[in-house]
């Protein structure tokens, strides 16, 4: 039997960024999951975009940049300018090196070794503190796996499940830095999957890529639907007040379609199951 062909990089980079619609990411997940050593390609790659996006932000290397050049410009008398020609130059260092950052980073290495989705530069920018990242064009969103004798199964949106089943989740949070991931059901029950129960503030989240919870989850026989929540911020925030809100919701008529009542600054996704 042939040998899978080898999934490019380029699209290595979307599956780990969630960057494809839930029908094309399953198909390519599945890809990976039959290639020889995708899975540990794409958990190298997720794993170097994690420590990049800790190191540096493209926006505070420009800032820092812009910094620097303004400090070090020799003071000099110059022609009178009109002051949309001054407002312009001005953006010129800004943009000079945003530029610089982007060129910087390295092309895939031969042999197809990926690079990071936001590869870390040649040389390290002393006096630089990380700061949160938005992946562009991405919003926080859920992914639920159902678990297979062979391989899992990337569930689409609405589908289907059954009591017994047993499903993993997976979140992408787009930049976000804390998050809360519960669930409830059609029979009122409130459950919570991250962090463990008994914290009190949100659980941490991997700001880039797809990210499993590493605990599976059997549904039970609850009527209806189980509907799983990923609530995020760039800040921390407590967890009783998302599980407040989603003990209102659950015991709501419409806690099949409803939103929760969160605390300003808090957003919000949703996955649901129907049983």
């Amino acid at each position: 039997m042939n040998s899978p062909q080898r999934i490019p990089d380029w699209l290595l980079e979307r599956i780990a960024l969630g960057e494809l619609p839930p029908e094309e990411l399953a198909a390519a997940r599945a890809r990976l999951e039959q290639e020889p050593g995708g899975l540990e390609r794409l958990a190298a790659l997720e794993a170097d975009s994690r420590a990049t996006l800790e190191r540096l932000s493209p926006a505070r290397v420009a800032r820092e940049v812009d910094t620097r050049f303004r400090r070090g410009a020799p003071a000099r008398q110059a022609p009178a300018r009109s002051p949309w020609l001054t407002s312009a130059m001005g953006l010129v260092p800004v943009l000079a090196a945003l530029a610089l950052f982007v060129i910087a980073q390295p092309d895939p290495g031969p042999g197809g070794a990926p690079g990071s989705l936001g590869t870390e530069p040649t040389g390290p920018v002393a006096g630089l503190d990380p700061e949160p990242t938005r992946s562009k064009g991405l919003t926080p969103r859920l992914e639920i796996h159902r678990q297979r004798a062979q391989a899992d199964e990337l569930l689409a949106e609405g589908a289907s499940a059954v009591a017994g089943d047993v499903v993993q989740l997976a979140y992408v949070a787009a930049g976000h830095t804390h998050g809360v991931i519960l669930s409830v059901d059609g029979r009122g029950s409130v459950t919570l999957h991250a962090p463990e129960h008994g914290a009190q503030e949100a659980a941490t989240l991997s700001p880039s890529g797809t990210q499993r919870l590493a605990g599976a989850y059997e549904l039970d026989d609850a009527p209806r639907f189980e509907r799983f929540f990923l609530v995020t911020s760039d800040q921390p925030f407590a967890v009783e007040s998302v599980l407040e809100a989603a003990r209102v919701l659950a015991a709501s008529p419409d806690a099949h379609t409803a939103s929760l009542f969160l605390p300003e600054g808090l957003t919000q996704v949703s996955f649901t199951l129907q049983k």
